[in-house]
Order: structure tokens, then C-alpha cells, then sequence
């Protein structure tokens, strides 16, 4: 056997045997890299893995070891606050219920009922109204009570707890053969944080992205392993069904609802669990993004529970407590099957115990690995402080003098002038915190061999591709990866070839082979299912998408050189107008568009992809494509073109179909429901698809339209209006002021141009007249479905009008992330 060449990355861990080894660097200790740029990894859980069948001894003699608690499996002593005793969610229940903040909420809500009852003279006299207002005390406590016996999760047993990790990790092995892998520096880092913060009595905050639900499986079992508190798992309460939701619970999830709708005592309850988890220092987890992502991609951040820690910090019952972003990437992910189902909008099943047992087929697959990193962990208190001081500097009028009212210094952070007499100030903070978040995600995602495969094969022209060009290009990938300070899964000592063909055999079927022919050669099977691990690389790229498609305007009309070459200023208000376009679905860096344009095109240059000519005053006159990009055939510039166009068509789509919902002159007003104009959009997509008119079937996935029927609400292009209820869906209908000069038009038209050019689109106009005579086709059947329907135009008259003010565009010196690029 070839020995190792001696390894330049960080040292690793092992979580194998029946102690924790950390493997010693194997250069010397001020030659390591910083713990964002080590690749290398170590299998976690699968190395010593043994099926019965295999090894019945070895099986048995592992039960018995967790069984009885020997080592590590005892669980006795983790960093971090005591959990998993007798009695534990009594005294948990008790702090909830103790809250002073919930106890003064309860008992303005029955001063509130109260007050209306005396209003409607149910009370004689003083006594009776005292009465009644211990009345209603007691039973909104009681309320209270009850909604917390049914959220808090319950650490009551040690011997639960390790036949759940033995369970789990026989599950996780079997699912994952090639293991979980994690990093030693980021681990070395974590359990540095943790005891400092159980020391302080503080909690770690760990905000993971969500792609699956192995996601909080495999962050409980690292956790249990390293000998860290595990932390309480946010959760929805879909997943609190019969065996499995008490399971959970038991494990670490906290059940809460999808929606609060407004519901003062659930959330005050929320919050008052919140802070007593928080003020113990006991640990908490919950996803950044709210929900699974579907598309592969980060989400946008959701603010729900984020606004609770924020607010126990503001409010100075939380002195304080650590932030730790957390990615889990895998070769492939156990849903994506279900996700192209939901995109393509065949609706959700529902989570149930016979649905929990079916998805057993996948116990036994051979789906690759897991790659778990940890970002460095950081202060919640100073990151608030200095997001307030950034306030405080920026000198706005109305912010600036309600920061000037906030001493960072002060226990509560100033909550009532943040929390009350500056609520944009509070915005401004917790919209920074779920950025920076996504950021750090994005800086410690490991890049997996699956997404390199699926990236190749969906960014390269012609029906397949041979191995060799498969090799070659994921190389030259991983080689622009790494450039752009990404993280690509630890090949070892494999060679490509290897790692590739270990990458399609756990995309199986995705992946087409073509056998007999002078070369192996491979092809996408499954398009969409494939864009699922495209998208967990093009945050890397997200820049160099936009100017590509934005100098795409003019190479696609060929000709000479000198023909396709761009204008900076035209470039300049293409990528502007694409980045506003992609605010909701990318995150952008922040430092201003000049800026971000400018070393992008810089980096292009760089690369040979493209030439930058400069005018005599050192400013930029036009690019172009470079001599070298030209004679490779534009593969890279088309490799950024291709990881964008799929968006730019499914804005596109959205933009066609809301042109559909024109009333047609002499119609009255009419609302349709906004859900039904998304379901339009993805209906007249597959059409244009088969048609031949849509180029990427994954453009009319319900989320991109969802975010861009979003995109086009923020500019004004519709108007929705909620039920005042909230029982009746959303409606929507064309602004009236977009419909008028063509505004409408042309705002889909410069979505257009940056479209990929189609046999069946060389035309003058991108719009052509068969895709609006099918767009106003779908409109009219929507606005017949919506005008002959009495109860429906009811909800139209009942609705209240959503304020759809154009959206706020953020500068260079905003304090929040700027989003566009």
C-alpha cells in the first residue's frame, strides 16, 4: 500500500472507538490553516460500524456497553448544564410557568377580558368583578399550563437517551456508509466555547441550515458523543404524532406551531420557555431558515423564534449567549423525491407514523456521507452591541435618535427605546443576525462530491459527457471552489476518477450510462432532482452568475468580437436591475453593487474569462469575452450562465403569467387568490416547457415563482390583500399604474434578455404572441373560476389591503446586509 503524503490540513477526530482520539497534526503547529480553510475530515460513526449479520458478538457486546453506561455512554458528566434526571421537565415547567414577564402578560389579558365584560355590564359591583377577574387568571394559567406540557421536551432519562444514540447511529450507519464526518479544529473550538459558556452559565445557540431531517439526528449525535449538554431542538408540532412525537420529545424537541395567528398567550409562552432555557444555559437549536429547504439552496432567513432570543437579550432576562451557524451537507439527501413532488405542486402528505415506517426503504441504502462543520462561535450580546453602535453611527434621522437613547453597556440593551419607540431599529438588528448567520453557513459548507457531478452535468451543453471531461471539469470546479475560499469534501488519497464514481454510484438512477460506445459516457437522467446539489454551489458563484448573465445580452446576438462586446454602464444597470431581481433568492454580498461589480469582474479577468478595457481616465469602458474563454469554447463563462438561468426563466415565467391576469378592457376589478395565480404560473410553465418554449423544467418549481410573485409584491407590480380573519386565503390582482405605458412589458422584457436563446425564441420580441395568447388564456379561465364565484368575492370585499410599498433598497452604508449584488 502507497504510504500517505503527510497531510497540510488540520488535525481531525475520530469518534469511533470507545474513547474520543484527536489525531495530532502532522505539520508543525504554526503552519496550520485557519479551522475555516482545513477540507480534511474523519468518519465519525461508521469505521467500526458491525451488522449483526456480520458479527452478532461484536453487535451484541456494543448494546451491552450502551446498556450499561460504560465510558463515554454514560453520559455523566457533559460541558454544559445537568440534563436528563428525574424530575427535570417538572422544574422546567415550573421556571416556564414562574416567568414574570408571563405571568404579567396573563394577567393583562384578563384585565383586557375583563374590561370588556364590565363594558357590557355583567358586573354590579367591584366583588364580583375582582372574582371575575381571578376567574379568567386562572384559566388563561391554566391555558398556559397546558400549552406547556405539550412543547417543553423532557430530559428525564440517561438509559433513554443512550438506547436512542445506539438506535440512531445503527440507523444513521446503515443510511450513510461512509459515515459523519466533522472537523477537529471546528470541534476543538466547540468544546473550548462550551466550557466557557457553561462556566458563565450561558447557552449555545446552534443555528444549523435545513435540508433534511437527518439534519438535528446527526447534530444530537455528535453532541452526545463529544459529551456536550444536547441541545433543545426546535420543532414543528407536524412532527408530534403518535411513538415518534414522544420519542422526539424525550430526545431533545421542543414542539411548537407553524403559525401563532395572533394567538398573545402561546406566544407569551413561547417566550417565557425561551428565556428559561436561555437564563439556565442550557443549550438550543433551531434552523435558520425556518423549513427544509426544497431546492438545495439556503433559504432566507425566518425571523420567528430568532425575534424571541433577540428579545431575551433586549429585555436583560438573558445576559448573554452564543451564536454557532452549523452546516450539514450530504451526497445526497433521503427527501429529494418527496421535494420534486411538493415543487412541481402535488401536495404535502402529512407527517404520520405509517409515513415514518415506509421511508424505512431508505435504512439500507448506500447514500454516501454526512459532512457536519461548525463555524467559530461568536457573542450574541457584543454582535447586538455593535449593530446598535453601527445605528447609532449611521445618523439617521428617527434611528439614530432612538439609538442614541440605547447603552449597550445597560443590562437590558435599552429594550423599550429598541423594542418599542424604534421598532425599525430592531428590524435592522434581527435582520443583520439572520444574515450573518447565512453567511457563516455559506463560509463552512463543505462542497460534496454529488454536487460537483450534478453541477457538471446541468452547466454543460450537448445530451452527455464523457469520464475523461468529467474528470477534467469537476477538477477545474473543485480548483475554482477553493479559489473562491470555498470547502470541497476530503478527497484523501483517491484519485478523482475514484471519488467520481463513487459520487454516481450513490446518485444511482439521477445519472444515466451509456454503455458500447467509444467512451463511457454520462448524462442527467433526472434534471430537477439533479438541480437540488447544483444549488449548494451556486452561493459561490452568485456574482459571477449575474455579470454573465447581464453580458449575455449582448454575445447571444453574435458576431465579431467587437460586436459583443459590453458597455460598462450597460452592464452596470443589468447586473443592478438582475441582482433587485434576486434579493429573496441568493445571498449577496454586502459591501455596494460598485464594489462587488468591480472585483468580480477583476476575478473574471483574472481567470481569462473575460477582457476589461479601461478608458483614458482609468475608468471602465466595456468587456468582453477573452481570446483564451474563446478558444475553449466559452465553458466557463457558459458554466455561470448555466447555474443562473434556471431563475432567471422561472422569474420570467411569473412575470408572462401576472401579464395573463390583465383584466381585459371593460372587465370589472377582480381579485383571484394568490395561491391559484401561483398554481397558473407552474401550469402555463409546463405547457411552455413541452412546448419548447421554457428551456429548464426545474424553472417552474413553486418556490422560485413563490419568491418571485413575492419579488414583484415588494415593487408594486401586484397587490395583495389578506382576509381580515385570516381564514381566507391571500388575493391578489395586476397594479393598476404597472398595466398603464407598458410598464409591466418592459419590466418582463429586461428579465428576458438575460434568458438563454431557444430555437423556438429568435424572434423580435422575447415575449412572443403565442406565450401571451396562452398567458391571457389562463388568466381569463382563473378570472371566470374567481367572477362566478359569490363567496369569493366576498373575501375580496371582507380583505384588508397589504402594505406594498416598493421595496427598500439598501446601500454600501446600510447596517443590515445589502441584498443585491
Amino acid at each position: 500500500m502507497a504510504s500517505k503524503e503527510p497531510s497540510t490540513s488540520a488535525p481531525d477526530i475520530d469518534i469511533l472507538p470507545h474513547n474520543l482520539q484527536i489525531h495530532p497534526p502532522l505539520v508543525p503547529e504554526q503552519q496550520l490553516p485557519s479551522p475555516n480553510s482545513s477540507e480534511e475530515s474523519r468518519n465519525l460513526i461508521t469505521a467500526n460500524f458491525t451488522h449483526f449479520r456480520d458479527d452478532p458478538f461484536s453487535f451484541l457486546r456494543e448494546i451491552s456497553l450502551h446498556y450499561s453506561g460504560t465510558g463515554w455512554r454514560a453520559y455523566d458528566e457533559p460541558i454544559g448544564q445537568k440534563i436528563f434526571y428525574k424530575g427535570f421537565s417538572d422544574e422546567m415547567k415550573a421556571r416556564v410557568l414562574d416567568s414574570g414577564m408571563l405571568k404579567v402578560k396573563l394577567q393583562e389579558l384578563a384585565g383586557r377580558r375583563v374590561i370588556v365584560e364590565d363594558g357590557m355590564g355583567l358586573f354590579s359591583e367591584e366583588k364580583r368583578r375582582r372574582k371575575r377577574l381571578q376567574e379568567v387568571e386562572k384559566q388563561l394559567n391554566e391555558v398556559a399550563e397546558e400549552i406547556v406540557e405539550g412543547m417543553i421536551c423532557k430530559f428525564e432519562s440517561k438509559r433513554f437517551i443512550r438506547g436512542a444514540y445506539f438506535i440512531c447511529v445503527q440507523l444513521l450507519a446503515r443510511t450513510y456508509h461512509r459515515g459523519i464526518h466533522v472537523s477537529t479544529l471546528e470541534i476543538q473550538n466547540l468544546r473550548e466555547t462550551a466550557k466557557l459558556a457553561a462556566a458563565r452559565k450561558q447557552s449555545l445557540i446552534f443555528l444549523p441550515c435545513h435540508r433534511s431531517h437527518i439534519d438535528y439526528v446527526s447534530l444530537q449525535v455528535i453532541c452526545y458523543r463529544l459529551g456536550l449538554t444536547l441541545p433543545v431542538v426546535v420543532a414543528g408540532d407536524n412532527l408530534n404524532f403518535p411513538l415518534v412525537g414522544p420519542f422526539l420529545q424525550h430526545a431533545g424537541a421542543m414542539f411548537i406551531r407553524r403559525s401563532f395567528s395572533g394567538d398573545e398567550v402561546y406566544t407569551a409562552t413561547v417566550q417565557a420557555y425561551v428565556d428559561a432555557l436561555l437564563s439556565g444555559g442550557y443549550n438550543f437549536e433551531c434552523f435558520i431558515e425556518g423549513g427544509r429547504s426544497r431546492t438545495g439552496k439556503l433559504l432566507a432567513p425566518k425571523f420567528g423564534i430568532l425575534s424571541f432570543i433577540l428579545d431575551s437579550i433586549l429585555s436583560g432576562r438573558v445576559r448573554d449567549a452564543w451564536i454557532i451557524p452549523v452546516s450539514t451537507q450530504y451526497d445526497k439527501v433521503i427527501e429529494t423525491e418527496a421535494y420534486v413532488s411538493e415543487l412541481l405542486g402535488i401536495p404535502k402528505v402529512k407527517e404520520n407514523l405509517w409515513g415514518f415506517l415506509n421511508s424505512s426503504k431508505f435504512l439500507n441504502l448506500n447514500m454516501g456521507r454526512v459532512d457536519v462543520r461548525f463555524h467559530e462561535p461568536w457573542s450574541l450580546r457584543s454582535f447586538i452591541e455593535s449593530q446598535i453602535d453601527k445605528i447609532r453611527a449611521g445618523g439617521t434621522m428617527g434611528v439614530s435618535l432612538a439609538a442614541q437613547q440605547i447603552n449597550p453597556g445597560d443590562a437590558n440593551l435599552g429594550r423599550k427605546s429598541v423594542d418599542r419607540a424604534a421598532p425599525e431599529v430592531r428590524l435592522k438588528v434581527i435582520r443583520s443576525l439572520g444574515y450573518r448567520v447565512l453567511g457563516d453557513i455559506n463560509r463552512v459548507s463543505v462542497v460534496m462530491p454529488t454536487s460537483l457531478i450534478g453541477t457538471i452535468l446541468l452547466t454543460l451543453r450537448g445530451r452527455g459527457v464523457g469520464k475523461s471531461e468529467l474528470v477534467r471539469r469537476i477538477e477545474w470546479l473543485r480548483t475554482r471552489i477553493r479559489a473562491k475560499g470555498g470547502r470541497v469534501a476530503h478527497f484523501g488519497v483517491a484519485e478523482t476518477g475514484t471519488v467520481v464514481e463513487r459520487g454516481l454510484e450513490v446518485l444511482g438512477e439521477l445519472v444515466g450510462r451509456v454503455d458500447g460506445l467509444a467512451e463511457e459516457t454520462f448524462f442527467a437522467v433526472d434534471r430537477f432532482q439533479l438541480s437540488f446539489y447544483r444549488n449548494m454551489v451556486i452561493h459561490l458563484f452568485i456574482s459571477e452568475t449575474i455579470v454573465a448573465a447581464a453580458m449575455y445580452t449582448r454575445i447571444k446576438q453574435g458576431g465579431g468580437p467587437a460586436n459583443q462586446r459590453v458597455e460598462y454602464q450597460t452592464l452596470l444597470d443589468q447586473v443592478s436591475f438582475l441582482s433587485q431581481l434576486f434579493r429573496g433568492e441568493f445571498v449577496f454580498p454586502t459591501e455596494g453593487l460598485i464594489t462587488n461589480l468591480d472585483k468580480t469582474l477583476a476575478g473574471l479577468a483574472a481567470d481569462n474569462v473575460i477582457t476589461v478595457t479601461s478608458n483614458s481616465d482609468s475608468t471602465i469602458g466595456y468587456v468582453e469575452l477573452s481570446d483564451v474563454e474563446r478558444k475553449c469554447g466559452r465553458e466557463n463563462f457558459d458554466f455561470y450562465c448555466f447555474l443562473i438561468w434556471p431563475f432567471i426563466e422561472g422569474s420570467w415565467l411569473a412575470g408572462v403569467a401576472i401579464m395573463g391576469l390583465i383584466p381585459p378592457k371593460g372587465m370589472e376589478e377582480v381579485w383571484v387568490e394568490l395561491r391559484e395565480a401561483q398554481d397558473m404560473a407552474q401550469l402555463m410553465g409546463k405547457t411552455l416547457y413541452h412546448q419548447g418554449d421554457i428551456s429548464y423544467f426545474e424553472a417552474v418549481n413553486k418556490e422560485t415563482l413563490k419568491n418571485a410573485f413575492q419579488r414583484f409584491q415588494e415593487e408594486g407590480i401586484i397587490t395583495t390583500r389578506k382576509s381580515k380573519s385570516g381564514r381566507a386565503p391571500p388575493l391578489m390582482r395586476v397594479s393598476p399604474d404597472w398595466v398603464a405605458n407598458d410598464r409591466l412589458w418592459e419590466f418582463v422584457e429586461k428579465i428576458a434578455i438575460s434568458r438563454r436563446e431557444g430555437k423556438n425564441r429568435r424572434d423580435n420580441e422575447s415575449v412572443s404572441s403565442r406565450v401571451l395568447k396562452l398567458a391571457k388564456k389562463c388568466g381569463r379561465d382563473l378570472f371566470e373560476r374567481g367572477g362566478s364565484d359569490s363567496e369569493y368575492q366576498n373575501r375580496a370585499g371582507e380583505a384588508e389591503l397589504v402594505n406594498c410599498a416598493p421595496a427598500m433598497r439598501w446601500t454600501a452604508t446600510s447596517h443590515i446586509p445589502t441584498h443585491h449584488f
